[in-house]
């Protein structure tokens, strides 16, 4: 923990794990935004824009429910985060076997106890930032190296909530770090009145397990042609479809651009994603069971809550050769940016 002022009115002691570390929670404000960050999984607790009184994400306000209740609210996985198949792979001839923490066939987001469900240290804190730093160990959840991820979360200027990850290893590994907030732009029980449009012309095809098969769809004359801003509550055939989907958007990382914009038409509250990652996830929370415990603001939570925009390399990327690539090697610094950015008509 670096030095802070325990006195300080925007950061306190906000729980306990079950290890017995302290939790802290830290708010910043800047560019017409508000958050609160704690420690634990560097998770985004809450975040408010000036002249919308609703909180912009899902959250709780007591950490015994993040431990109990949260599937990933605000969280940043990893050490790789979404699926990989069987978690299984093999880097420079070695074969590794992660975790099957996802209903015993798949690994998902890094495992049981990855860093998006350990404490971090913050190592700086300032009005409008906070920087948190973990080291995911080698060998947790089968993998290999010691891999050190720096969270920088900053409020600029005209709503933006920048959001940068950092990576280095002293061992070649696997590294996809993503930030997992579930968005409501209008405060409403479920987010399917929102509108929504992400740049991409094709979207991953899945198996069973939703594990990519390696094949990438065309999105043109299907559901998933998110190309033009329309509704997130579409259908195919009868059927609603249920995102939960990678949308390619480039086949390398590449300069931040902007990539997906959601608006809800009850609010008038737009949110515009820029990245430099070359995937992102859609879900829609379909898979969100009725949390019984309150949420911010008393709210509660269950199917269509919230949807997430996962920055991300694609997932399952080190069984494709075809795939971006999502290995990290000794003296590279893997760089991941996002800037969500927060407007209201």
């Amino acid at each position: 923990m670096a030095d802070q002022n325990m006195a300080d009115q925007n950061f306190e002691v906000f729980g306990t794990t079950e290890k017995g570390e302290t939790v802290y929670r830290v708010r910043i404000s800047g560019g017409g935004l508000t958050a609160s960050v704690i420690t634990w999984g560097a998770v985004i607790q809450d975040l408010r824009l000036d002249g919308h009184q609703p909180p912009l994400v899902l959250g709780f306000g007591r950490f015994e429910d993040y431990l109990k209740h949260s599937p990933y609210f605000g969280a940043t996985p990893g050490r790789s985060s979404n699926r990989i198949g069987g978690g299984r792979f093999t880097l420079d001839g070695k074969q590794y076997q992660l975790e099957l923490n996802e209903r015993g066939v798949t690994h998902l987001h890094g495992g049981s106890d990855g860093i998006g469900r350990s404490n971090w240290t913050i190592v700086e804190h300032a009005a409008d930032k906070v920087v948190l730093r973990i080291t995911d160990p080698d060998g947790r959840a089968g993998y290999p190296g010691n891999c050190t991820i720096t969270a920088i979360y900053q409020l600029k200027s005209d709503g933006v909530l920048s959001v940068v990850y950092q990576s280095t290893t002293d061992q070649p590994t696997l590294a996809n770090i993503c930030q997992h907030t579930y968005f409501n732009l209008d405060g409403h029980e479920d987010a399917l009145g929102h509108d929504i449009m992400i740049a991409a012309d094709h979207v991953l095809v899945l198996d069973d397990n939703q594990v990519p098969t390696g094949e990438l769809m065309p999105v043109a004359g299907t559901p998933f042609d998110l190309r033009d801003m329309g509704p997130m509550k579409r259908f195919d055939g009868e059927a609603q479809v249920l995102f939960d989907h990678n949308f390619c958007l480039s086949p390398e990382r590449t300069a931040k651009r902007a990539v997906a914009l959601a608006r809800s038409i009850h609010s008038g509250v737009s949110l515009e994603v820029r990245t430099t990652e070359p995937g992102v996830q859609l879900y829609a929370a379909f898979k969100l069971s009725q949390i019984p415990v309150p949420g911010l603001d008393g709210r509660r939570y269950g199917a269509f809550a919230g949807f997430c925009l996962e920055t991300q390399v694609w997932p399952d990327a080190i069984n494709h050769a075809n795939f971006p690539n999502a290995v990290l090697r000794p003296g590279e610094v893997l760089r991941q940016e996002t800037d969500y950015v927060f407007s209201k008509q």
